[in-house]
């Protein structure tokens, strides 16, 4: 080869790949952080935003009667292939749990949430998971036969329900995390970590005995 033609210039293509190779590992990376972030995170704040949480000693945030932010309207598609309207609960307490099969913490709550759930179903306490960041619903159909869940999830596995809440209700780096929504559809409590059968129960008990 010639010194003239080593002397060339690099066509754009060529000096573009560089560039995109570089942001290709970079989204993998931050992918990568915010799950594993999202997995280990215990008792963040969820971000800015006045939602009148007052953190209680045990790591569960509650709100006045008085001073509750209506929950969203969350509907879509379930885990299972069904349809799902949170509104149609209206008038039961919702215990809304976000999950993700990839997560170690949700994976031993989750028989906790499962005992709950079927203790106090006949009392007019409905569970909900949320299904968010996992890259195939296989996977969640299999964390939900695995563990035995009998209570419907919304599959959302680009996070987008989430955006619907308030910010600094619930965050894509506090996963799993637990609501729960009082008779009127307003969020009455709130828990950013996995919870045990004993703090679930003390998180449901005080909404459930308001009138």
């Amino acid at each position: 080869m010639s010194a003239a033609s080593r002397a060339l210039p690099r066509s754009p293509a060529a000096r573009l790949r560089p560039r995109r190779a570089a942001l290709t590992t970079a989204v993998g990376g931050a992918v990568a952080a915010l799950l594993l972030s999202a997995c280990t995170s215990s008792g963040a704040s969820g971000g800015g935003g006045d939602t009148n949480f007052v953190m209680g000693k045990d790591g569960i945030s509650t709100v006045a009667q008085g001073k509750r932010d209506t929950a969203p309207d969350l509907s879509g598609t379930t885990v299972a292939g069904g349809q799902l309207d949170l509104r149609s609960y209206r008038g039961k307490v919702v215990v809304l749990n976000v999950w993700g099969s990839w997560c170690s913490p949700c994976r031993a709550e989750a028989p906790n949430f499962e005992k709950v759930y079927t203790d106090l179903k006949g009392q007019g306490v409905q569970f909900v998971g949320i299904n968010t960041l996992d890259t195939s619903n296989k996977n969640a159909l299999a964390f939900e036969k695995q563990q035995g869940i009998t209570y419907p999830s919304l599959s959302d596995p680009r996070g987008k329900l989430l955006l619907r809440f308030k910010k600094g209700t619930l965050s894509l780096q506090a996963i799993p995390s637990t609501l729960v929504i009082d008779r009127k559809g307003k969020i009455a409590a709130r828990s950013l970590a996995a919870l045990s059968e004993e703090k679930l129960r003390h998180m449901i008990s005080p909404v459930l005995a308001e009138k």
